[in-house]
């Protein structure tokens, strides 16, 4: 068991940062380019379908549309927000296809796990929420923010520097590092699993040790898979819900 003390688990650094491929393109930007083809893909293939009894991708584009309506946009803006529809499910499908990599033979890295495009993301997410506030609500969206209702005054020189900060700072930071931690967390156990079962295939430890760990790494792989779809589903239902709030001010 002493080659056990020897593992080699790689640096942080070599699992998130690739070789320059040229021009700026890495694996990270691969994997990216590829989550914006898959889903362009997705809806061109189910758009020129037309079935009235959908099945196959158009039965899936359907039901995931389906799925950000009713379950994303209806419970956080109302009908006012179905115009927001397109770019939700883009948004979804991108966020998806981006994770989904991780579990892919050969690739084995999700891009999100780099902070660059979530914090992009959280950026638009800010520019789109406050755009939207002062178009429908004018000067009002400042002061609704900074002074909400039903708040006794003397506590607006509390409530005044936290709504602010919550809002302006903490919503788009909160947003990125959400998704960038999770996806980061769960690529770093993965490995860890991923490595130890090499190990012990190596040392022949294939009694009871090297199943055990084999079936946790099938088992987190798994869940990653579930964190994946998690991770897109809640960026997407916050960005609704931050949307709907400069929709449907407070009164």
């Amino acid at each position: 068991m002493n080659g056990l003390l020897a593992l080699d688990f790689p640096p942080i650094s070599h699992l998130t940062i690739w070789r320059d491929l040229g021009g700026g393109i890495n694996k990270t930007v691969l994997i990216y380019f590829l989550a914006v083809v898959l889903t362009l893909l997705l809806f061109f293939i189910a758009g020129a379908q037309k079935k009235m009894v959908p099945t196959g991708v158009q039965a899936i584009a359907e039901s995931s549309v389906d799925f950000v309506r009713n379950q994303i946009i209806m419970p956080t803006m109302g009908v006012d927000g179905l115009g927001y529809l397109p770019f939700l499910t883009t948004m979804f499908f991108f966020i998806l296809f981006s994770n989904l990599t991780e579990i892919i033979p050969g690739i084995q890295f999700p891009a999100n796990a780099r902070i660059a495009m979530p914090l992009v993301l959280a950026l638009l997410v800010w520019v789109i929420f406050n755009v939207v506030g002062i178009a429908k609500q004018g000067l009002h969206y400042f002061t609704g923010i900074a002074f909400p209702p039903g708040v006794p005054w003397p506590l607006y020189a509390l409530v005044t520097p936290i709504e602010i900060v919550s809002v302006f700072f903490v919503r788009p930071l909160s947003l990125s590092v959400r998704l960038f931690a999770n996806m980061l967390a769960g690529h770093l156990i993965l490995v860890t699993f991923a490595v130890l079962c090499a190990a012990l295939w190596t040392l022949k430890v294939n009694l009871v040790i090297l199943p055990f760990t084999f079936t946790l790494l099938v088992a987190m792989t798994g869940f990653e898979l579930l964190v994946g779809f998690l991770q897109a589903f809640i960026f997407t239902i916050l960005t609704a819900v931050y949307i709907g709030s400069s929709l449907h001010p407070e009164h």
